[in-house]
């Protein structure tokens, strides 16, 4: 029944999620002298997830959250060459070469004359539409979406663009809560394929038991189920 098969960018195609963290590591470093790099991280973290309604999910409001952060942290004394340290974690970040997941690229070869491949992504639309035209894979996609957030809202409205049904469209990606739990709940199926990194505000502790639902170790174990 399968028509469409939609797959998560960002550490599903390609490693995202490492650069993240390593940034993460050296803000921590530049700010160690005010609270223990345990507190950091949560200072963070939370400033990020309160800004994803002004800035959204990507490289640019992930900078600008650290740099609220270096604010609030220090008590508005971090000096200017502290921010342009900031700022340059942004620049290497946007400039990270693309690094292809293992078997990507042959799972898309195999699929791309029996289904209707899609990009279903989340982030900020230059970054994802640079990172996608870097990767080399832009060829095997019908289409690219790129959502604001990835909730039951946006997926309905990508399956009536697509004039396909829920039980037709199939969407594999990393995230349980973005990339499963929303298309399961529009009846719609997902394959989790887990990636060894996953940001804090991506996880959840719910197992999910779902017929329309599967989990596998590597993409290539994709192959097997279609």
């Amino acid at each position: 029944m399968i028509k469409v098969i939609a797959f998560d960018a960002d550490d599903t195609l390609w490693v995202n999620e490492p650069y993240f963290r390593a940034s993460e590591e050296k803000f921590c470093a530049l700010m160690g002298e005010y609270m223990s790099e345990r507190d950091l991280e949560r200072e963070l973290l939370k400033i990020e997830i309160a800004n994803l309604g002004l800035y959204g999910y990507g490289i640019k409001g992930f900078i600008l959250s650290m740099m609220e952060a270096a604010l609030t942290i220090s008590g508005g004394t971090i000096n200017a060459q502290g921010i342009a340290q900031i700022l340059d974690l942004g620049r290497q970040m946007l400039n990270q070469p693309i690094e292809l997941l293992d078997g990507v690229e042959e799972v898309l070869a195999a699929l791309k004359d029996k289904y209707r491949l899609v990009v279903a992504t989340k982030g900020d639309l230059l970054d994802q539409e640079r990172k996608l035209k870097k990767s080399g894979l832009i060829d095997y996609f019908h289409h690219v979406e790129i959502m604001s957030e990835k909730d039951e809202t946006n997926y309905l409205k990508l399956l009536k663009h697509l004039d396909i049904q829920p039980d037709e469209f199939l969407m594999i990606g990393n995230s349980l809560k973005s990339d499963v739990l929303p298309v399961l709940n529009i009846g719609g199926h997902a394959i989790h394929v887990p990636f060894h990194i996953t940001w804090a505000h991506e996880q959840i502790e719910d197992s999910i038991d779902n017929e329309r639902f599967k989990n596998v170790e590597g993409i290539r174990e994709v192959l097997g189920m279609l």
